[in-house]
């Protein structure tokens, strides 16, 4: 059936999980939820290749157009970020580069589903862009070594690194500017490891308004994939649904002269070769936001 695309959605007041196929959906929550009620319960299980399986032998249930996104993995227990991981975005910083991965966390509520609206907080006019690959882990490890890293990753997936660079640089811990409410994306699906046998092959750009901001090859990255899982596993266990975002590459806002911040009305767009394109609206986060 091609590239296998898991999604996690909502249609009407049900959230499900399904794979994509061609411009359809096939609804295995509706076969399955009663054993995996989530796409994360599925990875947790480790039943992703059951799911394949079962994907494979049905058709569509549904038009992809009837669903409203949600981010594929809906309860991560770990979101751990990359900082200055493309050599360009090192230099445009103007930081030396570094001996060790530079990572910092985010939560589950600073991002959104592909389709939804990123908020602009109203305290900040420096709303980045940083289009980066998301990587699930699919299986627990501790001290991992990198020949062995890709068995424990169940799919990759876009994520947008929304920064609120003023907070940011208000001190050297990234985690306020990289935490704002809403200000960043996740998807739009995951895309299944066996379909990417080399994360380090695919093709990154990110878009604004149409115009590219980021482009660069995976294979930029100075701490690879497997690098990445065998330095962070040496720290925590990764388990089944942590999810690792893996750093954005030079052509950020904030570089550029003059800087070019996200605005309300703006659309940013992140694809990868393989995966998908991720593409989301900016909004301003409205004065009394409902949480």
């Amino acid at each position: 059936m091609g590239s296998m695309k898991l999604l996690s959605f909502s249609r009407g007041e049900r959230p499900g999980y399904g794979a994509v196929l061609g411009r359809g959906v096939v609804d295995l929550a509706a076969r399955c939820s009663e054993r995996w009620p989530t796409l994360s319960a599925v990875i947790r299980a480790g039943a992703v290749g059951q799911l394949r399986d079962l994907a494979s032998g049905l058709s569509c249930d549904f038009p992809l157009e009837e669903v409203r996104f949600l981010p594929p993995i809906l309860d991560p227990g770990r979101i751990i970020c990359v900082g200055l991981n493309y050599k360009s975005h090192i230099e445009e910083t103007g930081r030396q580069m570094p001996s060790y991965p530079t990572l910092f966390t985010r939560f589950a509520d600073s991002h959104v589903a592909h389709g939804e609206a990123i908020m602009r907080p109203s305290v900040s006019e420096q709303h980045d862009f940083e289009g980066e690959l998301a990587v699930i882990i699919g299986r627990s490890g501790r001290h991992i070594p990198a020949a062995q890293a890709l068995q424990h990753v169940a799919g990759y997936s876009c994520y947008n690194d929304g920064s609120i660079r003023d907070f940011q640089a208000h001190t050297s811990q990234f985690t306020p500017g990289k935490n704002f409410w809403r200000s960043g994306a996740f998807g739009p699906w995951m895309v299944t490891a066996d379909e990417i046998p080399d994360p380090g092959q695919l093709r990154l750009e990110t878009r604004l308004n149409g115009r590219i901001m980021q482009s660069a090859p995976t294979s930029d990255l100075m701490f690879d994939v497997p690098a990445l899982v065998e330095y962070i596993s040496t720290v925590f266990p990764l388990h089944p649904a942590d999810v690792i975002s893996t750093g954005t590459t030079g052509g950020v806002g904030k570089a550029r002269k003059p800087p070019v911040f996200m605005r309300a009305g703006d659309t940013i767009e992140v694809e990868l070769s393989g995966i998908g394109t991720l593409s989301n609206m900016v909004e301003d986060e409205p004065a009394r936001p409902q949480l």
